[in-house]
């Protein structure tokens, strides 16, 4: 049983700090930075719950888990009941424990926070999760029995792995489409190992085949078949889009083209197909020089630059137009690259990429920039000042300045209303599209986002689909839903039969 600890006493603990290695140790392997809590820290940390009447951290969780009864069970020392709730509501927890941006959502809101620093949502999460693969037990939601519906669920991103789910949950029977020869979207080809590994996201996915949800690789949906043919002949009673965001942005400048610029995306996907986080037993084919500058400052080119440095480079310059202070990226994010060693340049905008005479990257010329006045966005606009340019020498440009929709499925799919920025569109509740049983949701709505808003915005669009099959009102949540629990089972987590090439 937990102890019983006064209001005084429970603030009175500090917030436990993460275990993670050494920068120095870090750089040098892919491996991943932060070991997580024991036992010991994780009841630690929840024990400095408040246990507050009206918690606002379940409002604030984009998928609505159970933050409160998670945690006491945490520190009652109950971890597979912790579990339990939190698989009720979110069946990646292992993956949300490490990237969701936990401090701008329910830690933002939590009353222990008005006294000090809150309850490590996140990395409690993270803890009962681990712990049951530790254990290789698992725990899987309990099920409605079949309904004798079948729903396409287009991409295997969080968006589609979330719905997916709620929908298995619900007792349909659910086939995910992916493009590429695994699944995972992003959790697989864009997240690096040191921040995401692999096994984990491979676990995770392994978890919902035993629900019974199928997955068929190398299926791109508007060649292999289309949105029609998958509604007509192959007979699925509704579908799901959850293709996220793959079109790059760039900056538009002159030398953009040059042999030696990249995306995010295109760098990342190259690494992680290439098995490049498991160098030197993979020699990866990115080549990108001894000196790299990465364009952006949110997570995304964190993450180009931690790679890059881990890749071999001798520095790594990240360049951003405004300070740190507007950097969209997590704060634990910033810090680890500069424990690294990253070279940051704040208030600093590319305005030409130079080349050499066989037009391969050689330098960028760059404008140091001064904050003015708050632009749409609500931060500071950068503003050039004038005759401020100078020029940094490098043999490539990675640029993270963000993503759009990804147009592949839309293009093949004239009947897809989109807006002007290529994201599909949908009704705001329901978020059916304008093919009538064709639901969307995630990046490919919102443009790029976070895992967990995806991952909500899933769940939210399953619920709908399954009151659309079952001809009930489309309404955003159901009180009392019968189906939010779980049970604990010991299950064979060896196969990867239902994951299979078409």
């Amino acid at each position: 049983m937990a102890r019983q600890l006064t209001k005084k006493e429970r603030l009175a603990i500090p917030r436990h700090p993460m275990p993670a290695r050494s920068a120095a140790e870090r750089i040098c392997d892919f491996e991943e930075v932060a070991s997580g809590y024991d036992q010991t820290m994780a009841i630690g940390e929840a024990e400095r719950c408040l246990e507050c009447k009206k918690p606002k951290c379940v409002d604030a969780c984009p998928v609505g888990i159970d933050i409160p009864a998670f945690v006491h069970a945490v520190a009652d020392g109950r971890f597979a009941e912790a579990l339990s709730i939190i698989k009720a509501d979110n069946t990646l927890p292992a993956i949300c424990g490490r990237v969701c941006p936990q401090e701008d959502q329910c830690e933002a809101t939590c009353v222990t926070g008005n006294k000090g620093r809150p309850v490590a949502i996140g990395r409690l999460e993270r803890f009962v999760a681990d712990r049951e693969r530790q254990q290789d037990t698992l725990t899987m939601p309990r099920r409605a029995q079949r309904s004798g519906f079948q729903v396409g669920v287009i991409g295997s991103g969080p968006a589609g792995l979330a719905c997916a789910a709620t929908l298995a949950q619900r007792g349909h029977k659910v086939t995910i489409f992916e493009a590429l020869h695994k699944p995972g979207g992003v959790l697989i080809y864009g997240i690096p190992e040191f921040r995401l590994p692999k096994a984990i996201v491979r676990e995770e996915i392994r978890n919902l085949t035993a629900m019974g949800v199928e997955i068929k690789c190398d299926f791109v949906v508007g060649a292999t078949a289309t949105i029609d043919e998958l509604m007509t002949r192959f007979g699925y009673n509704a579908l799901f889009i959850g293709t996220g965001a793959g079109l790059p942005y760039f900056m538009g400048v002159p030398g953009e083209d040059l042999i030696g610029v990249c995306s995010a995306n295109e760098f990342l996907t190259r690494v992680n197909l290439m098995r490049g986080f498991d160098f030197p037993n993979y020699d990866t084919p990115v080549a990108i020089g001894r000196r790299v500058a990465v364009v952006g400052a949110g997570n995304v080119a964190m993450d180009c630059c931690r790679t890059a440095l881990r890749l071999g480079c001798d520095e790594v310059i990240c360049l951003y137009r405004r300070t740190r202070d507007e950097a969209p990226a997590r704060l634990e994010e910033l810090e680890h690259a500069e424990e690294e060693g990253i070279d940051f340049r704040w208030l600093a905008a590319p305005v030409e990429v130079l080349g050499d005479e066989d037009s391969k990257v050689c330098g960028v010329r760059v404008q140091k920039m001064e904050l003015g006045e708050p632009d749409l966005s609500g931060r500071p606009r950068p503003v050039p000042i004038e005759g401020s340019e100078y020029e940094i020498e490098l043999d490539s440009v990675i640029v993270a300045i963000g993503q759009g929709a990804n147009p592949l499925l839309t293009q093949a799919t004239m009947e897809l209303e989109v807006d002007r920025r290529g994201r599909i569109v949908t009704e705001e509740v329901t978020q059916m599209t304008s093919i009538p049983g064709v639901f969307a949701g995630g990046d490919i709505v919102t443009g790029a986002a976070t895992v967990i808003l995806a991952m909500g915005a899933g769940k939210l669009a399953a619920h709908a689909i399954d009151r659309y099959l079952r001809g009930e009102p489309m309404v955003d949540e159901v009180e009392g839903d019968e189906f939010d629990n779980v049970v604990p089972i010991v299950a064979d987590k060896g196969s990867d039969a239902t994951v299979h090439t078409s």
